[in-house]
This record gives C-alpha cells, structure tokens and sequence, in this order.
C-alpha cells in the first residue's frame, strides 16, 4: 500500500531549528522531582523571608499550630501528625523553641505522660512578623494558577499528599518484605508513577 507523503516542514519550523537537529519529544513529568522541586523552592524561599525574625520555616509551622489550637496547645504526636514529621525530628525542634522563649510545655490534664506546648507571648509576636511574609509567597506562588482554579488545585494536591501517605502506611519498614500492590481502589491516583529516585 502507497504511504501517504509526508508533508514538508513549513518555512518557521526550518527557521526555528538548527541544520540538522533532530526534535526531541517533550520530556516526561514524575511525580517525585516535581514535588521535591516546589518544597525546596518554597522552604528556601521563606526561610529567606523570615531569616531577619530569628525563625525558621518549621518554627514558624509550630507556632501557627499552637496559634490555631489556643487555649488547648497541642502534644508532641499532635504537632508531629499536622506536621507530617517524625517523633525525634519534632521533639529536638520544641525543645530549641522552648529554650528560645517560643512556647511552653505543660502537662496534659488527662495524659500526665504527654505535654502539650502552649504559645509564650514572644512567640505570638514572632508569628504575627512573620505572617504577612508567609501570605505575601503564598499568593505569589499561586498566581502563576487562574483564580477560579486555585481552590481546585490546593483540593487535589490535598488528594495527592494522602495518598502520599497512604502509600507511606503500606509500605514496610524493613527490607526483605514485598510491599502491597496498590490496587484499584485509593492508591489508583499513583498508578503508572516512576518510582522515587
């Protein structure tokens, strides 16, 4: 069967390409380098912002936290939970804010085994500098989106970092133990994903 003949590169497309350059396919996007680029970029960038307040950007996470949870404060596994942090990482960083006049740590009325941090009054302070900061980078962030898609995007990322964790729940500790297989069912939205890497 005769092949159709292929149409010949417009004047523009031989002006836009050196002499003998061969087009390339767009490259692929993966999740994991896509969400590690925009942490690193948003972490460094306000920590940048905040520098002058004595705060780093995790500081600042807690404090918000505690601001948000007033009068109750919040434990150490509660803070490690809304923070999506580990146990040591978040017990070295209250006790550097406790040391720094950030907050306080008191016994929890029902659990004298756990302490809840409360927000000191420096704290609060440093908080409120800091805020118009935080607002400010978010704003600029979100505004390479459209308005009206913004909400829809901040819902799906939601959707994203869940099955984030999800996928953290299923997988095992120790090598030697084959993972699940995601299924179907709530790991669907990771399916055909490269691997981290």
């Amino acid at each position: 069967m005769r092949q159709p003949a292929k149409q010949p590169a417009s004047a523009s497309d031989r002006a836009s390409r050196p002499a003998g350059a061969v087009r390339r396919p767009a490259p692929r996007r993966y999740l994991p380098p896509l969400l590690r680029r925009a942490w690193y970029g948003l972490n460094q960038a306000f920590r940048r912002r905040i520098a002058h307040l004595g705060l780093t950007p995790d500081q600042y996470t807690v404090l918000r936290n505690l601001a948000e949870t007033e009068p109750d404060g919040l434990t150490q596994k509660e803070l490690c939970e809304r923070m999506a942090s580990d146990a040591n990482t978040m017990a070295a960083l209250i006790e550097r804010m406790e040391a720094a006049g950030f907050l306080r740590r008191e016994s929890d009325r029902t659990d004298r085994r756990a302490k809840r941090a409360q927000l000191e009054p420096l704290g609060a302070d440093r908080l409120a500098a800091a805020a118009g900061f935080a607002l400010d980078l978010h704003a600029a962030i979100l505004s390479v989106l459209p308005a009206a898609e913004r909400a829809t995007f901040l819902r799906q990322l939601e959707a994203v970092a869940g099955a984030c964790q999800n996928a953290l729940a299923d997988s095992p500790r120790a090598s030697g133990t084959p993972p699940k297989k995601s299924g179907p069912g709530r790991h669907a939205s990771l399916a055909g994903q490269q691997p981290a890497g």
